[in-house]
């Protein structure tokens, strides 16, 4: 369990949004949806401990004391484990630097210019197992398509597997095959692993398939929900003036 209290990010003088109070439950999938600067990237960096903010995180592992995370300290315990998927980065597609050279690079001291040992090659292969992209460990990151980047980078975060895996605009640059594929990996992730998972998206046709709740941000929460009483609230119109869900044709 991850209850949101009273939670407030402020930048300088500017509020970047205050009177957050979420719930969320284990191995659940989360939208959340919002206008650009409507606070998404804020929340998942606060639960991830990158911004200092007023209120309270609190992680309740099962069986165990309450974690809290408060203006970024810890008490109580040790933190989850959280894995964080940002938003896709761009290569030069002419960079030389390999999916092994970048896994390395992040995972470990080894000197990248030096040959890389059989250890660590195996390592990385591993990691590109969960997600079925070993055959991309020799690709350059340059050459990548949006599908494969983005596999590569959640590879990345599933090292270690976390309790928490947070995915900021995963489907942004990929086509309408490789969402599918995607989404389809996260949710084989969810079940073999338990993971809770929260992503951006403003791919609003994708949610009813794969996310078990919606919220809807505008530097506060607009409306929590099923998929469908999300996308059919007058919240939603509102926000996007376009009326979708069960009760609603697109337009």
């Amino acid at each position: 369990m991850i209850t949101v209290s009273n939670l407030e990010v402020q930048y300088g003088k500017r509020v970047l949004f205050k009177d957050i109070n979420l719930k969320f439950t284990p191995g659940n999938c989360y939208g959340v949806i919002g206008a650009n600067g409507a606070g998404k990237s804020t929340l998942f960096r606060s639960i991830l401990g990158q911004l200092p903010y007023k209120g309270t995180i609190t992680f309740s592992p099962a069986g165990g004391p309450a974690i809290r995370l408060s203006d970024g300290s810890v008490t109580g315990g040790k933190r989850p484990l959280v894995g964080y998927v940002p938003q896709a980065p761009s290569f030069d597609r002419g960079d030389p630097v390999s999916v092994l050279d970048f896994f390395v690079a992040a995972t470990a001291k080894w000197p990248v210019w030096l040959p890389i040992p059989r250890k660590y090659r195996e390592q990385a292969a591993a990691s590109l197992a969960r997600v079925h992209g070993e055959e991309l460990l020799d690709r350059p990151m340059g050459g990548l398509s949006g599908g494969q980047l983005q596999r590569v980078l959640l590879a990345l975060a599933l090292e270690p597997v976390p309790h928490i895996l947070i995915l900021d605009e995963p489907l942004s640059g990929v086509d309408i095959e490789g969402e599918h594929q995607l989404l389809e990996m996260l949710d084989e992730l969810r079940t073999q692993y338990d993971l809770s998972i929260f992503l951006s998206t403003h791919d609003f046709a994708t949610l009813d398939q794969y996310a078990d709740k919606v919220i809807l941000l505008d530097r506060k929460v607009l409306k929590v929900g099923s998929p469908d009483e999300v996308l059919s609230s007058p919240e939603f119109y509102q926000t996007f003036h376009l009326r979708m869900g069960k009760g609603g044709e697109h337009q």
